[in-house]
């Protein structure tokens, strides 16, 4: 009687978990860049009452099964899908980024390099894209000045408003169409 009401106890406390866990989802549901979690059961103990035997060929009796009481469950993993896309929504703002696949964006509080799939960016007073959430830069490959190739050795902070960015030489116009009544 004891060991039933024990693999109902087990059974209650692991199902709270998995509710712990779905709630946790409903509640991050417009939460940018949140990945999902899912709980798989894994078996807690079985207790064996009888061993099993295999089949006698002398007397022709095949062989049993073992005879075990499952003594409840417990959560085997809490997984969380990272690296999935979400759905894609129109912020309104330029700088929401959506990245898709298995990328992350690299991020920077200054000292240190993070990974995250949080898009929510804005430009800051220094003219550097950053995190809304953190503040921390978004990262990025240089341009060598010289060669105009792209430079994978290292990352510098994304700076998009600059003097550089902002303006462009002049070119003469070649070609032009006027139309109208005369």
């Amino acid at each position: 009687m004891m060991r039933s009401l024990y693999s109902g106890v087990a059974g209650l406390k692991t199902h709270q978990t998995r509710m712990d866990v779905i709630g946790n989802n409903i509640a991050n549901v417009n939460t940018t860049a949140y990945k999902s979690s899912s709980m798989t059961f894994s078996e807690l103990m079985s207790q064996t009452t009888q061993k099993a035997s295999g089949a006698n060929a002398t007397t022709g009796v095949g062989g049993t099964n073992a005879k075990q009481i499952g003594l409840g469950v417990k959560a085997g993993a809490i997984n969380t899908a990272i690296t999935t896309q979400g759905s894609a929504q129109s912020t309104g703002n330029p700088f929401d980024i959506m990245i898709t696949g298995d990328n992350f964006f690299v991020v920077s509080n200054g000292s240190e390099n993070f990974f995250t799939r949080d898009g929510s960016f804005y430009v800051d007073g220094a003219g550097n894209l950053a995190m809304t959430s953190t503040g921390y830069n978004v990262m990025g490959w240089g341009v060598d000045k010289t060669t105009g190739n792209i430079k994978q050795d290292t990352v510098t902070a994304l700076r998009i408003m600059s003097t550089a960015n902002m303006t462009y030489p002049p070119e003469a116009t070649t070609q032009a169409n006027i139309s109208g009544i005369l």
